[in-house]
């Protein structure tokens, strides 16, 4: 039985996938986008998460703490009067285990035409976790949201078990993709390229970043990219919000995003509508 790691579940989403649907945030992620709303998804050990703007400074998480340097042990939590504490990360489920606990309100998701999105951090990094979680949860609606860093054959197995892809497309060109995430992206393109191919319905998401991949030309070859896929189903734009910089304190990080947050991203979504790509921006 396959074991892994997630740091949230989200009730009553609305925006991954259709209707009203659970969201399963998978820890750990091979990326490093400078602009991550998750980063407490990005490592896959488990962190200790400090709302530090209200705290009282009572001291009481120091008074039972043991370790000179913190090892999220979580002895802090359960003693802290206002819960600014929370450990990401700590509990490995079974895939059984989670699925049914998932699978305790399937007959609302139903009936509100929705289901269950696993989310991350990056879910193709725990794979086989994963492949058996989807499996489990048949036959409610699963949407997957990927980076689509992954093995091809780890992708096309994830493709085959979801009811939906969520596609996030980062940039086009590689060296810019590696300078604000980490990696290349032939790995990305390759698997996208299978996907258009494919009559697997997807959804093509895009984390538009000010500066960063909101010019025209590369929303144009964005466009030109999906132009022909068969089963994509929209494209999804989802302009930056300062939301990010909230959290990164919380883990004991800087952020430093290393473009102008305060600048609103260009949009040109008429680049698929001109290819008469349905496109959304949320």
């Amino acid at each position: 039985m396959a074991k892994g790691v997630i740091f949230d579940i989200e009730e009553f989403a609305l925006y991954d996938g259709p209707g009203i649907r659970k969201t399963v945030f998978f820890k750990g992620c091979p990326l490093r986008c400078i602009w991550c709303h998750n980063p407490e998804g990005m490592n896959f050990n488990k962190e200790l998460m400090v709302s530090k703007s209200v705290c009282i400074n009572c001291k009481r998480c120091t008074s039972v703490c043991v370790h000179k340097v913190c090892v999220a042990c979580g002895m802090c939590v359960a003693v802290c009067p206002l819960r600014l504490r929370k450990v990401c990360g700590a509990v490995y489920y079974d895939a059984k285990d989670l699925a049914a606990d998932l699978l305790k309100d399937s007959d609302f998701l139903e009936k509100n035409h929705g289901g269950i999105t696993i989310s991350g951090g990056e879910p193709l990094a725990q794979p086989k976790f994963l492949w058996e979680l989807l499996e489990r949860l048949k036959p409610v609606h699963t949407a997957v949201e990927t980076s689509g860093y992954a093995p091809p054959e780890a992708f096309v197995r994830t493709v085959e078990l979801a009811d939906l892809v969520l596609f996030d497309i980062k940039h086009t060109d590689s060296i810019v993709h590696k300078e604000f995430t980490g990696v290349g992206n032939e790995l990305i393109l390759e698997n996208l390229k299978y996907l258009c191919k494919e009559e697997k319905r997807f959804i093509a998401r895009i984390p538009l970043i000010p500066g960063v991949n909101d010019t025209r030309d590369n929303m144009e070859r964005t466009a030109g990219l999906l132009k022909d896929a068969k089963g994509l189903y929209r494209v999804e734009i989802l302009p930056y919000h300062k939301t990010a910089s909230a959290k990164y304190p919380m883990l004991g990080r800087e952020y430093n995003p290393g473009f102008d947050e305060n600048r609103k991203p260009d949009i040109h979504k008429d680049v698929f509508d001109n290819l008469n790509i349905r496109s959304l921006v949320l």
